[in-house]
C-alpha cells in the first residue's frame, strides 16, 4: 500500500512568519486525488524522523491580531 508523505519544515517562530500554507479547503481539495484508505505521514528532518495526524492532534486557536482590534 501507498503511503502519503508530508515533508514537515519548520518555516518560523510563529504563525505569523510563515508565508503561505494552504487553507482547509484547498487541503481538502488537494487530499481528493488519493485512495481514501492510504494512510498520511508527517516526515520530520528529511525522513530521519516521522509523526502520524489523528484528530487530537489538532487545535483550532484564535488570532491574536484579531483580538488586539
Amino acid at each position: 500500500m501507498a503511503k502519503l508523505m508530508i515533508a514537515a519544515e519548520r518555516e518560523g517562530y510563529s504563525p505569523a512568519q510563515i508565508r503561505r500554507t494552504m487553507t482547509v479547503g484547498e487541503l481538502i481539495s488537494y487530499l481528493e486525488q488519493f485512495d481514501e484508505d492510504e494512510p498520511v505521514y508527517l516526515s520530520h528532518d528529511r525522513g530521519y524522523t516521522y509523526g502520524g495526524i489523528t484528530e487530537d492532534r489538532f487545535d483550532e486557536v484564535e488570532d491574536e491580531e484579531e483580538d488586539e482590534e
